[in-house]
């Protein structure tokens, strides 16, 4: 069996560090808002040479603080990809505001930028892009197009930690960028987590106090938040990952560069795209004859999982967008054709030798 992720392979090669991060904290008795919440916020804007890093409790969570917190409010559009977790939409929605969907890139996966342009109007307030699957967007053409009509920047970096683009960690062009530490991630805790990073001050200073029910002082609530704090216990479990997700994306790597010699004549492969670089979140091809990959896949218990199956202009919660089937035609495209396979630091190359044989048989 070759499941699609082993998170207690990684837990057993680093557990004596994990327990003994976790034993610190229940021995301290402080659990909210403690010292390794603190320092983990330091560390990671630091690995991101950004001033700031403001935990949450959710990536979902990080994208609708960053929104509301640059002011993002009802009737505002923002454009973002129809290719994505529902998340993504979400924290749009949160906020009374106006997903505004822009088609996506064939090969990448990610959002058109080309096409974001034509999609602006005066209603437009922001561009959320997301970073799928850890392919970075082509940041530096959203930021130019960002500054030419004054709108803002929240990079959805859910799945791509420890990507860069030309020279730069992604989340950090926009006005904040969003990550999500759910166990599943490149860096993942042990339930649920998310961080928001910015460069800008007053940004920095809202979100501290939206994720702590607008907190002034004892008592004193200058706003209405919401309550979004990562815990002490995951802080001092992401805190020990944190220190190896440059190696865990480099062995990522490597098993991505395994598929694509094995896989390259076969299907789509995720391209390389020069002054990036890709984490592989998922490895996902592309192929018109996905379903009988994945059955042949699963014949043999080979996990696969297709993401996504329904764009987010076809999802029944978003009917009222009024979009239809054809609207985004290479979002509808790959729902269709893509089919992500097993990719993590400790998957093994003969499994991975193995599945790329079953892939190859199945397409001939």
């Amino acid at each position: 069996m070759v499941p699609m992720l082993d998170l207690s392979g990684q837990y057993g090669a680093i557990k004596d560090e994990i327990d003994a991060a976790v034993n610190g904290v229940l021995s301290s008795g402080h659990f909210i808002l403690g010292e390794n919440v603190l320092a983990f916020e330091k560390e990671l804007a630091a690995y991101h040479s950004i001033r700031y890093a403001v935990s949450l409790a959710s990536g979902t969570d990080a994208l609708h603080l960053s929104l509301r917190g640059l002011g993002i409010k009802e009737g505002d559009e923002v454009i973002t990809t129809p290719f994505t977790f529902f998340a993504t939409v979400e924290a749009i929605l949160y906020l009374r505001a106006i997903p505004v969907f822009v088609d996506i890139e064939p090969d990448t996966l990610n959002i058109a930028v080309e096409k974001i342009e034509e999609r602006i109007t005066e209603k437009t307030k922001a561009i959320l892009p997301v970073h799928i699957f850890g392919q970075p967007v082509r940041m530096d053409r959203v930021m130019d197009i960002a500054k030419r009509y004054g709108i803002v920047v929240v990079e959805d970096c859910a799945q791509a930690f420890g990507a860069e683009y030309m020279g730069k960690k992604v989340g950090t062009f926009g006005n904040a960028g969003c990550f999500s530490f759910y166990p599943s991630k490149n860096l993942g805790c042990y339930g649920d987590g998310g961080m928001a990073i910015t460069g800008e001050e007053g940004l920095y200073k809202r979100l501290m106090l939206l994720r702590n029910h607008g907190t002034v002082g004892p008592y004193q609530h200058a706003f209405v938040g919401c309550n979004s704090r990562l815990d002490e216990i995951q802080a001092a479990i992401l805190r020990v990952k944190l220190k190896r997700i440059d190696a865990y994306n480099r062995l990522r790597q490597k098993k991505a560069d395994i598929y694509a010699s094995l896989l390259k004549d076969a299907v789509q492969c995720p391209p390389s795209v020069e002054g990036t670089i890709h984490v592989y979140h998922q490895y996902t091809i592309r192929s018109k004859k996905r379903d009988e990959i994945q059955k042949a896949l699963k014949e043999r218990a080979i996990a696969s999982v297709v993401y996504y199956p329904i764009p987010l202009h076809l999802q029944e919660a978003l009917s009222h967008l009024g979009c239809r089937k054809g609207d985004f035609i290479e979002a509808e495209r790959a729902s269709m054709e893509v089919l992500s396979l097993p990719i993590y630091p400790e998957l093994e190359d003969s499994k991975i030798e193995l599945i790329a044989e079953i892939v190859r048989e199945t397409v001939k």
